[in-house]
């Protein structure tokens, strides 16, 4: 794993704890430069905070939050699961508990959380259906918003009861979950920005 949110995600697990909601000056500026992500260079000031989100198929999700000003990394992997280290033939098995989902880090002076989950509701064509999104079926694609804190916790419910009020007009209830960030497993490497390196690809 090249990136270094992936090896820091990857240390946390490792010692079985949830990442954490907000990184130091330091770490900001190593991931930040190493990822190169398009949006904001400079982040000699900023506070960058961590958000988890589950929208079907983890590589378009990702391309989608790549591109939205504020956000400074991404990484791609498993989360809510009951194994350890799991791949991803595993998850994809439906026998591991995961679902895929993608581990953001952003400046909340440039993006608002509320606007990150509408990136994942956007890539979302009908969040009333359970463990389905598009053509992908499977509990690996169930959708869901991981908080890191009691806070994010708060602005992932406003979030969901927003959607949920759109589909409520017509009888329909958003199955996304909202629920406190479990461990996350950084993806295998050839899933990260796999649509940006495979430019034919597509979920």
């Amino acid at each position: 794993i090249t990136s270094p949110l992936a090896q820091a995600a990857a240390q946390y697990a490792s010692t079985r704890e949830p990442f954490p909601p907000t990184l130091d000056a330091s770490s900001i500026q190593l991931i930040r430069a190493d990822t190169a992500a398009p949006n904001d260079n400079d982040t000699s000031s900023c506070t960058a905070t961590v958000a988890s989100f589950a929208g079907g198929c983890f590589w378009g999700i990702q391309q989608a939050y790549d591109d939205e000003p504020g956000v400074l990394a991404t990484c791609v992997g498993y989360t809510q699961g009951d194994t350890v280290y799991p791949s991803y033939a595993e998850v994809c098995s439906e026998e591991t508990g995961h679902t895929e989902a993608c581990l953001v880090v952003f400046d909340p002076a440039k993006v608002s959380y509320a606007r990150l989950a509408e990136v994942m509701f956007g890539r979302i064509d009908d969040p009333t259906m359970l463990n389905r999104v598009g053509k992908d079926r499977g509990t690996q694609y169930r959708t869901g918003l991981y908080a890191h804190s009691d806070e994010q916790l708060g602005l992932a419910k406003e979030a969901y009861d927003k959607e949920n009020r759109m589909w409520r007009t017509s009888g329909r209830t958003v199955m996304t979950e909202v629920k406190r960030a479990d461990l996350f497993w950084p993806a295998e490497e050839e899933h990260q920005r796999y649509l940006a390196k495979n430019k034919n690809g597509r979920c």
